[in-house]
């Protein structure tokens, strides 16, 4: 991956656990709300996303659905929890 390159951080969470701690500039999109909402919160499929949720489980099935939705540059970051990081609330 480009160092340049822009990249998308996903929180598949929910709006409590958003507000309660986030990777800095990440997109707030829940894990239920992908299918619906993801094309147009993500306009461009070949953008680099990266998604997490808590503990990775539901970054996982997320990230499954954007690549089956057409998005090709996907990556599952897994869970905040292993972020030792900064977050912001």
């Amino acid at each position: 991956m480009d160092e340049k390159e822009n990249c998308v951080i996903l929180d598949v969470r929910t709006q409590a656990e958003y507000a309660e701690g986030h990777i800095p500039g990440a997109i707030l999109l829940p894990d239920y709300e992908i299918a619906e909402r993801a094309e147009s919160v993500l306009s461009d499929k070949s953008q680099c996303i990266l998604v997490y949720c808590r503990s990775g489980r539901r970054s996982e099935k997320a990230a499954r659905t954007l690549v089956e939705m057409g998005y090709t540059n996907v990556l599952d970051f897994g869970g905040i929890i292993d972020w030792t990081y900064d977050v912001e609330k």
